[in-house]
């Protein structure tokens, strides 16, 4: 793989985006590229591409996408007034994993996230996704939170 690219997403690219994120064991049960859910992704997309403190990142090689993450960036009073990143929907084509992209698109974020002013980096991920954990404390990311969700 070149250097990889990387750029705001486009409504176009939401097809491959909501490829990647259906295509692991969790994504499979959550996200479906079908037809009847066209206009959930649209409406989404649209409300994160108006706001400037998100980033839909794809990550091209050539001219396939090969990954994607949103990057969202959260103003706050705590930690002394100071902005914080946030790393979501972390995906790289199946193709492709194993092959350091992972380590390159975070690299990639965390700098973007200390361009926008950010003094942390945070993200979340599912406590099933045991090989994620590995690579983020690979990363110099910790653990040091306990996150909550409720469905409404």
């Amino acid at each position: 793989m070149d250097e990889p690219r990387y750029r705001r997403a486009t409504a176009a690219d939401l097809a491959a985006i909501v490829t990647m994120l259906a295509d692991d064991v969790l994504g499979a049960s959550r996200e479906s590229a079908s037809p009847a859910r066209e206009d959930c992704y649209r409406e989404a997309f649209a409300e994160i591409d108006a706001d400037p403190n998100q980033f839909l990142c794809v990550v091209e090689d050539g001219q396939q996408i090969v990954g994607t993450l949103q990057l969202t960036f959260i103003p706050g009073l705590s930690r002394g007034g100071s902005k914080r990143g946030q790393i979501e929907a972390v995906r790289i084509a199946s193709d492709r994993r194993g092959g350091k992209l992972g380590e390159a698109m975070f690299a990639w974020a965390i700098s973007e996230c200390r361009a926008r002013g950010c003094s942390l980096v945070q993200l979340t991920t599912d406590k099933a996704r045991t090989d994620a954990h590995r690579f983020y404390d690979r990363l110099g990311f910790e653990p040091t939170h306990i996150g909550y969700k409720r469905k409404i």
